[in-house]
């Protein structure tokens, strides 16, 4: 059944399960994917697709196909898109439809993918255009109508509600894993890839190193400059760990806290580690005001021991920061190249430094 012949409250069904579906989605692929499919069965079309509006560009992206697609129509396009006048906020624009006998390029793209009529509407996030949903039918089914158009204005209203949700989980889980003065993965964020990467390690073989960092002479920076001047110094580092993680592959850039900082790496060879780390070292040195900073390396790449869980290798690390940080040593010190750190991570001096390599975390064992 198409258009008219379709009961009455069929339209009405499809819109309710597509709410549904956006409120399950999680990502914007997965939302975009569902609104495309929604959208394809509560207007009765055998082709779908979301396109986003990207203003700089001046053109409209095409973010997924749903339904029968024609040659060259991928499910998500890595690079479709078409020109576009873009309108204002205020302005834009409502739906529009279109016949394979319509004259110009609209009916030309109907006629060349076996396509009868389509019908596009505006999508609408926070009342500013967003992009667009747009629905075929096969040749020789009806065109679309005024009831349709109708519809599709609904349809439309769900889509920029899922998609709305979607930027609000986008930006908690953004907020959730960052930290909000340099911008880093926070915390949270490297707990999380460590424990996955580790568990890597012990699967398939996959080195993981860590390197953390302590910078030096924060407090007589703070004391000198104030705290204003010391989250400037916190800033200056975090923007350059960031650059040279940007050198090894799959490298994260932490803020663990404090004055504290780690990379961590998840393939690259230990000496590819240690190289960068000494390289971030000799540039720390020269930030003003500071004085540089201690570094640590840990990696499993290197002969020390079982590594069973995330927080074994945080205390090797911390370890070799530690002792980095005790000789005012101006490369890092690293695990397993110095008998020392294996020592002092399992046996942490009491009563020194402001942790004991940090306790375990609740699960996490030694």
């Amino acid at each position: 059944m198409t258009g008219n012949d379709r009961p009455p409250d069929e339209p009405l069904h499809a819109v309710v399960e597509l709410a549904r579906a956006l409120a399950d989605a999680a990502t914007l692929r997965e939302t975009v994917r569902a609104a495309a499919a929604g959208a394809r069965r509560a207007l009765d079309g055998s082709f779908a697709s979301v396109s986003v509006w990207e203003r700089e560009r001046g053109r409209l992206r095409v973010l997924v196909n749903d339904g029968e697609r024609a040659p060259g129509e991928d499910e998500f396009p890595p690079d479709e898109s078409y020109p576009r006048d873009l309108p204002g906020p205020a302005d834009p624009g409502g739906p529009w439809t279109a016949t394979e006998g319509s004259p110009g390029p609209r009916g030309d793209a109907l006629r060349r993918r076996g396509r009868s009529s389509c019908l596009v509407v505006p999508v609408l996030v926070h009342g500013r255009a967003w992009g667009e949903l747009y629905v075929a039918r096969p040749r020789g089914a009806a065109a679309f109508t005024a009831y349709d158009t109708a519809c599709a204005a609904a349809v439309s209203a769900v889509v920029a509600a899922g998609i709305a949700q979607t930027e609000r989980l986008a930006e908690a889980r953004r907020l959730a894993f960052t930290d909000p003065l340099t911008g880093l993965a926070n915390r949270r964020a490297l707990d999380l890839r460590l424990d996955e990467a580790v568990a890597r390690y012990r699967a398939d073989g996959t080195v993981v190193s860590l390197a953390v960092c302590d910078v030096n002479g924060l407090k007589e920076v703070n004391d000198s400059f104030g705290h204003a001047g010391g989250d400037r110094l916190l800033e200056r580092f975090g923007s350059l760990l960031s650059l040279h993680a940007a050198t090894l592959p799959d490298t994260l850039a932490a803020r663990l806290g404090g004055d504290e900082f780690c990379l961590l790496s998840v393939g690259p060879p230990p000496d590819d580690v240690v190289r960068t780390a000494t390289e971030l070292c000799a540039r720390a040195a020269e930030l003003e005001p500071g004085q540089g900073v201690a570094c640590g390396v840990a990696s499993t790449g290197d002969p020390i021991g079982p590594v069973p869980s995330a927080g074994r290798l945080l205390r090797l690390a911390d370890a070799a920061q530690y002792t980095a940080k005790a000789a005012g040593a101006p490369r890092p010190v690293v695990a397993g190249r110095d008998g020392e750190v294996t020592r002092l991570a399992n046996d942490p001096p009491r009563g020194r430094g402001r942790r004991a390599f940090r306790g375990r975390r609740p699960g996490v064992g030694r």
